[in-house]
Formats: C-alpha cells, structure tokens, sequence
C-alpha cells in the first residue's frame, strides 16, 4: 500500500492545479502550525479560502467530503484563526471553508462547505 501522506500530498497537489483553472489563487499549500493543518490557504475574488482536500479511490470508505466532519471543521476552523492571526490578515477580511473531494478520476469543489 502506497504511503497516505505521500497519496494526500499528491492529490492535494491536483486539487490546487484544479482550483487555479477555476480562477483561483493558491497562496500556499500544506500550512502547519499548533493547531493543526490547511491543506490548500487560496484567494478566490476578494474571498480568502481554506481548502480541505479529500480523495477516496471508490465509495467503499464512503463520500469523500464525509470525511470533513464537525470535529474536523473545529480543528480547520481554529487553524485558520491562528493563520490570520500569524499572517496579520484583518477582521474584514470574509473567509470561507471549502472541500475539494476527489473520487476515483471525478473532482468536487464544494464552495463554503461549513461555516464558523
């Protein structure tokens, strides 16, 4: 079996090319701090966009984006608050959550996924 972190950081990488034909900005990829980690930080418009990427090779395991549970979403949350905070990014600056699941050859964008 191929090594996870090596299969994730690989789709990731797919995701963020996906997402720049989409228009988007990729600002920085694999972000890491206490709190945890954002797979993809992107501009999007006047949007600032933390991506999860989630790749299933089939449905066995269940939807990707089903893996983007609340737990989940607290810990991304507080990362990106320790993000803007590090990066001295404003209040005003609007944010949103998105997931970008891959399933077999098939890519799903799913713009503001969740919420603060």
């Amino acid at each position: 079996m191929q090594n996870k972190r090596k299969t994730g950081a690989e789709y990731e990488e797919k995701a963020a090319s996906w997402l720049e034909k989409q228009g988007m900005r990729i600002l920085e990829k694999n972000y890491r701090c206490r709190e945890g980690e954002i797979d993809l930080v992107a501009m999007d418009g006047s949007y600032l966009v933390f991506v999860e990427v989630k790749y299933r090779r089939d449905q066995h395991a269940g939807h990707p984006a089903e893996a983007v549970d609340a737990r989940k979403q607290r810990k991304i949350v507080r990362t990106a608050m320790y993000y803007c905070m590090e990066r001295k990014i404003s209040q005003d600056q609007p944010c949103r959550f998105d997931v970008v699941s891959v399933l077999g050859n098939s890519t799903e964008h799913i713009k503001d996924a969740f919420g603060i």
